[in-house]
């Protein structure tokens, strides 16, 4: 069966739940928006195969810890304050690492879709060096820099890609609208994680 819209509908969709009545963010809504850009990232390819492994792999790390009693970890922020209050968030391994790292690779692809808005005339190359550049290359080490610069070598023709990801919606008021809801979530994510003194961690 065709999908209605574009590929960014069902994310769009599920960004309606993702806070509380009390504008809490909740675990469940959160990560299930993040799941639904997956199919975004497939679209990609190689280019991006780095990025959806790391970003599944926190999904799922997140996921387990929620599963594991769902009614204490309702809200997204109560996983993190838990390992903060028992000096386990540094870990390579804690949610607060997964939580972090899963926000930074989403704050790289709103970037992207930034870019391809506004620069219409840019390869889809170009838009993935230039997100990378202003987001998660600071974060980097010269090893995950290196294998990220060779990745986006391989990005496809954005034609190709835009053709791709329509389906039958309007892609550019979708991606628009996407960016701009999705953005005020992952500045909440960073204002809570550099309270609690985890926004600085860098990888090797």
């Amino acid at each position: 069966m065709a999908v209605q819209g574009t590929v960014f509908t069902p994310s769009l969709e599920g960004m309606k739940h993702v806070k509380s009545e009390q504008e809490e963010m909740l675990t469940k809504p959160f990560l299930d928006v993040c799941k639904l850009i997956l199919p975004v990232i497939d679209k990609f390819g190689a280019a991006m195969a780095l990025v959806k492994s790391d970003i599944g792999g926190n999904i799922t790390r997140l996921e387990a810890k929620y599963s594991s009693d769902p009614t204490k970890y309702t809200h997204l922020y109560a996983m993190v304050q838990e390992e903060v209050d028992a000096k386990t968030a540094k870990g390579s391994s804690s949610c607060t690492n997964g939580l972090l790292w899963l926000t930074r690779a989403m704050d790289f692809l709103v970037e992207l879709f930034r870019n391809l808005l506004a620069h219409t005339d840019w390869t889809m190359s170009q838009a993935c060096t230039d997100s990378y550049g202003k987001t998660l290359k600071k974060f980097h080490g010269w090893l995950a820099s290196s294998s990220f610069t060779v990745a986006m070598k391989l990005a496809p023709d954005r034609k190709k890609f835009m053709e791709v990801i329509s389906g039958s919606g309007n892609i550019t008021a979708d991606m628009e609208n996407f960016c701009a809801s999705f953005s005020p979530f992952l500045e909440e994510n960073h204002k809570f994680l550099a309270n609690v003194g985890m926004d600085d961690l860098k990888a090797s």
